[in-house]
Parts: C-alpha cells; structure tokens; sequence
C-alpha cells in the first residue's frame, strides 16, 4: 500500500472504530497524548501520566477487553493486564498475545514499516478512555470466515477409554465384554482406533479390532485411511440398506463434513411471531426448560431466533404481561444443523477398499471382496433433502434412497427403500403429525431377520406397521393409544391403551397408570397372547437424597396366567468419595419375594456401578459390575479420570494443580459454556476440538480464600484427539499496602511493583495495592530512574489486619531523571 493510501486508510479506520471520537480523519490520527491533554489542569495531567488507567481496548472495533495500562509523555502505551474480557468475542488466545505484545512501551500512532503482528496503528482517545488497535485484518469481512482454523502445526494426544461390562448367576451363565476406544492426534490427522472382546450367555468370547484409521478434516470435507467400518459420515439422511451392516474395510473414504463450519447465529427458515397487548416478555421453553427471553413492545412483533439453538425442535412461547402469562402457543423451529448454507446443495460420502478383519476370532466368508459404496444428499428444497445410496461388497448389491420431507410446520414424512441382489426389496416409512395437545406417528417397514434360536425364529422378512397417539388431557393427565400389526417372521395384530395422570399425594408427587394391553405371542409369556390389564402407582417420598418408591400392577406372567404384583424401593444419595448412591428393592409377586440391591460408586480414576439380585421365580441369585475409565497422554504427562469426565470429550487438557492450600476447592470453566471441578494434583478438563478457546480458573464457590491463581486462564487449539498440558499454581496471599518513595523523599509514581503472585502500578502519591505470596514475601520494583530495588517483608515487623499488611513507607534508591527518546518504528517492530 503506498505511503500516503496507508495513512489516510489509518486515519478512517481510527474514526470508524473509536467509540466516540469526533476527530476528524484527517487528525485523529497524529492526535498525540501531549495533543489530547493540552490545556487541562496541571494536576490532572500528572494523574494521567505515569499512573495506571484503568481503558476500554478494541482491536478494529471489536472488544479485547477491560484492562489497565500506563501513559507516558514519550506518546507511549504498555499495557499492565487484562482485567475482564468476558465480553469479548475475540478468542483468550489474541488477547494473551496482544498483553505479551503491550507489555512493553509501544508508541502511539502509524506505524510506518515492518510492523510486526499485522499491527497499523495505535490511538488512545481521552474522550472515550479506549485503547484502539488498527490491523491488516480490518480491511477484510470477517463476517465471510465459515471455518475454523486448524491449529497451526497440529497437535499431539491420545485419550483412551476402557469399558468392562460382567454379569454372571447361579447357573453358570456367564458373560460380559471389554471395549478399548481410541482418539488421538498426530498433527493434523485424527487416528482413531477400537478393539472388542465379548461373550454372551451360552456363546463363546469373541474378539477383533473394529476400527484403526487416520482421518483429517478440511473445511467442507474428509479424508480417512485405513481399517473400517464405512458409516458414512456426512450426510444427512442415509438410506438404509440390507447389507450396510458391521463390514469391516481396508482402504480409503471421503465425504462432506461440518467439523470445521462455525456455528452462526443463523436465523429460523420460518420466522416466530408473538403479539401482545402491553409491554412485557416473552419466554420460550424447549420440553419444559426456559431456553430464551425476549422484551415484547405492544403489537405483533418478531422473535430474534438467531440466538436459539440449532436443531428442528418445538417450543412453547409464553408472553408475560404485568408478570401474568396473558397466552401460550406452540411454535416450530426450523435450523438445520447440518444445512446452513443453501448454497452448498449437494451432500456425499463415498469409500473404496478391500473387506478385511484384523485379530478377528470370527473368519469373515467375504473376506478379500471388493467393497465400494456411496451416498449422496441433495437438498431439493429448505424443507426436503432427497437421498441415493449404492454399496457392493463381492457379488452382493444393492441400491437405496430416501426423502425427508418437513411438509408444513406441524407435519413431516420420511421414506427410505431399497432393493438388493440378495434380499429382495424394502421400504421404510414414518410420518408425523403434531397438533396443539399432542401428536399422531404412523410408522411401517419391511425388514430382513436373521435367525435367533433363543427366540426361536428364523430368518425371513417381517412387516410392521403402526399408528401412536399422544395426547394430553391437561396439565396432569394424558393418553397415549397405540396399534400395531405384524406379519411374516413375527406375526399378530397388538393394541396398547394408557391412561396417565399425575398429582400431589401426601405433599408429593404420584403418577398413577392405568393401561390395557393385547399383543403378540412371545417367549416370556409362554408363546401366548399376552393380554392383560396393569395398574400402576408410583410415588416419591423422602428428602435430604432419599428417595422412596412404589407400585402395585398386574401383569402376564411366564406360566400366561395372570400376576399381580407389589414393588418397594429405597434409593440414597451419600456424599462420599467413593460410593455416591446405593439403592435396594423388594418385589412381592405369585411366586414369592425377590429382592435387588445396588450401588453407584465414583473415583478420580474410574466410576461405575454394581447390582446384586434374587429371582422370586425360583430364588436364583445374579449380579453384574459395570466399570469404566480415561486415560489420557499429551505433553509427556498421563492423566487418568472416569469415564463420567471423559465419556464425551475429543479433546482435552491435562492440568497440574499444586496449591499451598491442600483441600482448595477450583473451578475450571471453558469459555464456550463447559465446567470441571478441580482438586490439588492432576486433572483432566474436556475442550472443544478445532476451535481456539480459553481455560478460565477461579476458586469454586462464593467464599474465596486469601490466594492466586497463576496462570488464571490457559489457552488452547487442539486437532481432535489432541491433549495438551497446563500448570497451575494456588498462591497463599496477603494484601500489601505501601508508598514508594525515591532518594529524594519523593513519591514514586508509575513504578510497577512485582511479586510471584501478580503485580501492580503505583499511584501518583507512591502508594500501591498488591498480592504477595504469604510464602516468598518478596517485592521487585521497576522505574526507569530506579535499578536493582527489591524488598523482603517480614510480616511479623508489620502491622495487619486479617488478611491485608500495612508496610508504609518504602524507599529506593534513585537516579536523575532521564529523558527517553523512542524511536517510533523500533517500539511498533516485533
């Protein structure tokens, strides 16, 4: 850019993005601090210089935040920290690197040449107390950015996750599995990996990797190598096809991805209305949570749908005047998840490869076949995507397709079929019909079943079709019907009716169920029909954690004759370390007494759950453990969690804690809405994959101790699979007040004082505010007439009260004023 473009280009940016400033363009930017405080009163100027301020920073009209900075009569910045950035919509990541940056004297105004972080201008405005930053970034919209960038060089990580799963009883049927998940991060590619060994009742163990691929995302798409089960990543309604089952692949795949498209706030496609009749609100709720606010004017007015979540979802809007719910009406939102761009019609994935096992203990008779297939989206219209699929494995064919189709806002249809070589034809179709007080489904498919010799059947084709009605009677009372008729291996026509009614009884709440019932013959029932009439209550009592539960019903039992039941239960929440809820049932029926017990318990390395039960069908006693656990690995460090911390994350950071308060109680939340609590030693803190954010540490609780954190946020950008590495310190502190004073008796002003646990500015009187750690009670002073002044603060020689130490006067040596010169484009360069 020519010289005299790019100050006229600073100069308008500098009057765009200043809040406030009426300057003209032709000045404001060569508005120097000297310029801006000439003529105002001696004192204030010397308040304003040298001194800590406490200024709005933006950077091209954007918010960094709050933040504390020092001006100097040289026409320079350093900026001291970040006070609140909360508001701020730019990532924690900038922000930390724009306080490295500052932290030095940078000078104001144009910066000429080799300006180092893409860096244009600086400007402070008096008028506004805003400290404006002018990049290269603000001659581009960044409204147009879709994607979110990879982390420059990639990531490293691996998080594991082990699941074992035993049951057993008193007849030798014994049985249970383990599956070992794997997700880590070598650069820019995700490697992905899963192995399973199982064994059912009467079976034998089973076991084979199911999965080892490297997968990388760019933008709109992916790209996958290796060891898979083709599943077609991507596309929004798959059609379903025979031989589309557990194959297992070597070779490659592609298709469209929406890993990396950030997530507008786009707008409802049919916009939301409300009218009302005086000022108020309106509040949407989603099954019963409020999930949205809004200020309603008098008349019919717009929703601003941009900040609801994405998804096609009901919800119920209630407008609130004079704090009365005046009406309430059932709306539809419409935000595909998968679909934002209208643009981008078109939807695929596709893979090629060879059918193979590995470590399988089953022999595969496909094995060495050829495996092709793909499936295609088309978005027809904002209300119908249209769907066509093609597989081969070996001499096996077939082909698919599907439509999804929201016909009105209340109504939607979706139907699949198929056709293949080796089964014949099918189809598969489900609409749905809501209305004010509830809704009607109908449902029919036809489907291949393999045989089962524990249910006796054999393979061969099934039709079902079904009609569901839900409606609710009011508040508390509902009906639910439903009709369904099957044919082929499965046979017979089934009626459900239920009637639900929920109420107070005894100061608590009770659902009483009343329910008729003709179905299909099945094995628990003795191959008879099982009808039968059930009535059921159920009541929770009880308080403090404890829960207390039970019914009464009748029922069809093994025999077909009819069974009436009573059933009692106690359920406990403990606060403990290890065992969070026990729980334990008695059941009475025509055979005698069962009785369950179990519990769920909880570690910092794993959590699960364990049962112990006796039948009253003939007293056989059972019992099962469930156990799950992490591990993750990223930055030479091995963290171990339970699987209720990890179950869900892709991404992660490991976090030290080392504190001089051992039972200090943290909270770590991610600034896209996730929270950990933290504890002394390590941790594992789930983070959203791809997108840069920030780790904010504060003390858990409204009671903070006397303390630090340091660091008190930790930033992050991780590939998926990727861990990273943190170290945080709890500093016990005390407050220290003092004044500084130089050689002369002077107050000393604008020297910035230091100590382990932060850091501050003197005021224009000398006197300053500070954090000390209780344990290294040492203050480092830095001015530029001062060298080498450092104190060592006994706290036994100084007055306190509570938690504060009043140090008075301290004083450090000086030298003559010295007059700095800096060179402008030297203080802008890197």
């Amino acid at each position: 850019m020519p010289y005299r473009l790019r100050h006229l280009f600073v100069a308008t940016l500098l009057y765009c993005v200043s809040s406030g400033a009426d300057a003209t363009a032709g000045t404001l930017g060569n508005l120097s601090l000297l310029d801006q405080t000439e003529g105002l009163p001696e004192d204030f100027r010397e308040h304003f210089f040298d001194t800590p301020l406490t200024v709005r920073v933006e950077r091209d009209g954007q918010l960094l935040g709050e933040a504390k900075i020092v001006l100097s009569q040289n026409n320079t910045v350093q900026l001291v920290e970040f006070t609140d950035t909360h508001d701020s919509r730019i990532p924690e990541s900038e922000c930390r690197h724009w306080a490295d940056y500052l932290g030095t004297p940078r000078a104001l105004g144009a910066c000429e040449s080799r300006c180092a972080n893409d860096l244009m201008a600086l400007h402070y405005s008096l008028e506004t107390s805003v400290l404006s930053l002018v990049t290269g970034a603000a001659e581009h919209d960044e409204t147009q950015v879709r994607h979110y960038e990879l982390p420059e060089g990639g990531s490293r990580g691996l998080i594991l996750r082990n699941q074992l799963n035993l049951y057993g009883d008193q007849n030798a049927n014994r049985g249970g599995s383990y599956r070992l998940d794997a997700e880590g991060s070598i650069g820019l590619w995700t490697i992905t990996g899963s192995y399973q060994a199982d064994r059912g009742a009467g079976t034998d163990w089973r076991h084979s990797v199911q999965g080892l691929y490297a997968q990388r995302e760019h933008k709109d798409h992916f790209v996958r190598m290796g060891y898979f089960q083709p599943n077609f990543l991507g596309v929004s309604r798959q059609p379903v096809t025979p031989n589309a089952s557990v194959h297992t692949t070597v070779g490659v795949m592609a298709g469209s991805s929406d890993s990396l498209a950030i997530d507008s706030n786009s707008a409802s496609m049919y916009p939301l209305y409300v009218t009302a009749n005086r000022q108020g609100a309106v509040e949407l709720y989603r099954n019963g949570a409020l999930i949205y606010t809004q200020q309603l004017e008098p008349g019919l007015q717009l929703i601003d749908t941009r900040r609801l979540p994405g998804g096609i979802y009901e919800v119920e809007m209630r407008v609130l005047e004079d704090g009365q719910v005046t009406s309430s009406q059932n709306e539809l939102v419409y935000k595909p998840t998968h679909w934002r761009n209208l643009e981008q019609r078109w939807r695929y994935s596709a893979f090629a490869g060879q059918q193979r096992t590995l470590l399988d203990s089953r022999s595969d008779p496909r094995e060495g076949d050829l495996a092709v297939g793909a499936v295609l989206n088309y978005l027809a219209h904002p209300r119908a995507i249209v769907g066509l699929s093609a597989q081969q494995t070996g001499s096996e064919r077939s082909v698919g397709s599907s439509l999804q189709w929201q016909a009105h806002d209340r109504a939607s249809v979706y139907a699949n079929a198929y056709r293949s070589n080796e089964y014949g034809s099918g189809i598969d179709m489900q609409g749905l019909l809501t209305y004010r007080n509830g809704s009607i489904s109908l449902n029919h498919n036809r489907t291949w079943l393999d045989s089962d010799r524990r249910l006796r059947t054999t393979a061969g084709w099934t039709r079902a079709s079904a009609v569901v009605v839900n409606h609710r009677l009011g508040d508390r009372t509902s009906f639910n019907a439903r009709v369904s008729h099957n044919s082929g291996v499965i046979r017979g026509f089934g009626l459900d009716l239920a009637f639900n009614h929920r109420h107070t009884l005894f100061d608590s709440d009770a659902m009483w169920r009343a329910s008729i019932f003709d179905r299909p013959m099945s094995v628990s029932n003795g191959n008879r029909r099982n009808r039968g009439i059930d009535l059921t209550l159920n009541i929770a009592l009880g308080s403090n954690g404890r829960r207390y539960n039970g019914s009464i019903g009748s029922r069809t039992g093994v025999n077909g004759r009819r069974d009436l039941y009573g059933t009692v239960g106690l359920q406990q929440d403990l606060n403990n370390d290890y065992v969070r809820t026990i729980m334990a049932n008695a059941t009475g029926d025509r055979y005698g007494l069962g009785v369950s017990g179990g519990a769920q318990f909880q570690h910092r390395s794993f959590s699960g759950d364990t049962y112990l039960q006796r039948s009253s069908f003939d007293g056989m006693l059972s019992g099962g453990l469930n156990l799950q656990s992490s591990i993750a690995i990223g930055g030479g460090k091995v963290s171990a969690g339970n699987h209720a911390v990890t179950s869900g994350a892709h991404t992660g950071v490991i976090l030290d804690v080392e504190s001089d308060l051992p039972r200090v109680a943290l909270r770590a939340d991610e600034h896209r809405g996730g929270t950990t609590l933290l504890k002394p030693g390590r941790n594992f803190i789930p983070v959203s994959a791809y997108k840069s954010g920030s780790i904010q540490i504060d003390f858990d609780g409204r009671d903070a101790p006397a303390a630090a954190i340091h660091p008190s946020s930790v930033g992050f950008h991780l590939n998926k699979g990727g861990v990273a590495y943190h170290k945080v310190k709890v500093m016990q502190t005390v407050t220290v007040m003092g004044q500084l004073h130089g050689s002369d008796g002077k107050p000393l002003k604008g020297a910035q004082v230091r100590n382990h646990a932060g850091r501050s500015v003197s005021e224009a009187d000398g006197f300053f505010t500070l954090e000390m750690s209780a344990r290294q009670p040492t203050l480092e002073v830095e001015h530029p007439n001062v060298e080498g002044c450092s104190f060592e603060l006994d706290n036994s020689k100084y007055r306190r009260e509570g938690d504060t130490v009043m140090v008075g006067q301290l004083q450090c040596k000086t030298t003559a004023p010295r007059v700095v010169t800096i060179n402008r484009n030297s203080a802008m360069e890197g």
